[in-house]
């Protein structure tokens, strides 16, 4: 302990939530610093990093044969292991450069200078995919590396209640996966983590599109439409916008204007299945801590949380009253960021020790 406080002077501890399609990293007593897609570009023959986040997104699907663009986490784990560690790496170091630039060289990271890092991951991962985790972390600069499931810290970060003996829910619907737990006492009593969440939305408008309309669009487009005029419930005034892509019987570029209650019908079936889950879950759960999730309601995190609608969905199928965590795209990072600044909440909910 007296080591980790004269460690703390000179490093900056981390939160990071390693998203499927974004990463958010928080510093202790800073806030959030850096929050971009986890998208990583390199080139193919020489595995060199051309450009992380942002600018790796913005190439996706426009490459040339030699260089290719993509997301290095799916469903929630790592794919890619040195893609990731490259995220990582370059996210530590420019959080420690932009907080003490003076205080070492660029592209040098000095053993006292390393960082504790607390990292949420889905409640559903093997042994295996663990260890990914917290290896990349070590391998990118992390001194210790801590592990928490993300609807524990969806959880602390939504505000809820977590140590109280009565029940607190939370579903939180990330791009690659949708964590569900109903958690009491500090502990998840119960829990499920899908793999059906933000990218099987776009999969879907991609495929009505093929199918309807013979239109074939990509990942970007698909994603654009979603957050334009994707709805889970009728909206009370519909909305329209016009989608461009390549025309499957000609092969030649095509426009059609398509309405948000096409693009409701193209995810009936992803919303059926996240919902079917959180009735699953419901279904599990004792029967007095059901009684107080009917008193606190169900809440909703995650950037699939915001597709309008979302709630009154959830209240429909469930028959319980349902609310969305303010920022909900931010709570997995802001939970581990509290379990940074607290050491015996810390050792309460991490799913493995601190390596190193």
């Amino acid at each position: 302990m007296m080591f980790d406080s004269i460690f703390a002077l000179f490093s900056h501890d981390l939160a990071i939530d390693l998203g499927t399609a974004n990463i958010l990293v928080l510093v202790k007593g800073k806030g959030i610093v850096i929050r971009e897609p986890s998208c990583v570009a390199r080139q193919k023959k020489t595995k060199r990093i051309l450009a992380i986040g942002f600018e790796a997104k913005k190439m996706m699907g426009k490459t040339p044969g030699t260089i290719e663009a993509f997301r290095p986490l799916r469903d929630g784990v790592i794919a890619d292991f040195d893609a990731t560690e490259a995220i990582l790496t370059s996210y530590i170091k420019k959080v420690h450069q932009r907080a003490d630039p003076d205080q070492f060289p660029r592209n040098f990271m000095p053993t006292v200078a390393r960082p504790r890092v607390v990292i949420g991951i889905p409640s559903g991962v093997t042994e295996v995919e663990r260890r990914a985790v917290q290896e990349a972390a070590l391998a990118a600069g992390a001194r210790k590396a801590y592990l928490i499931e993300e609807p524990m810290a969806a959880a602390i970060g939504a505000g809820l209640p977590i140590k109280d003996a009565g029940g607190s829910f939370i579903c939180d619907i990330g791009g690659g996966t949708t964590e569900m737990a109903v958690i009491s006492l500090g502990g998840i009593v119960v829990s499920r983590c899908l793999r059906t969440a933000g990218d099987e939305m776009d999969e879907a408008i991609i495929a009505f599109c093929r199918l309807k309309y013979s239109l074939l669009i990509g990942e970007t487009t698909a994603e654009e439409v979603k957050m334009q005029i994707g709805s889970a419930y009728p909206l009370a005034e519909e909305k329209n916008t016009v989608i461009r892509g390549r025309d499957l019987e000609t092969g030649l570029p095509k426009s059609i204007k398509i309405g948000s209650a096409e693009i409701r019908e193209a995810l009936a079936p992803v919303l059926n299945e996240i919902t079917e889950g959180i009735a699953e879950i419901i279904e599990e759960t004792p029967p007095e801590l059901v009684g107080d999730l009917m008193e606190r309601g169900l809440a909703l995190a995650g950037g699939g949380s915001l597709l309008a609608g979302m709630e009154k969905l959830v209240a429909q199928e469930t028959k319980m009253p349902v609310w969305r965590a303010d920022d909900p795209q931010t709570c997995v990072v802001k939970g581990c960021g509290k379990v940074l600044e607290d050491e015996a909440l810390l050792a309460q909910v991490r799913v493995t020790g601190g390596l190193r």
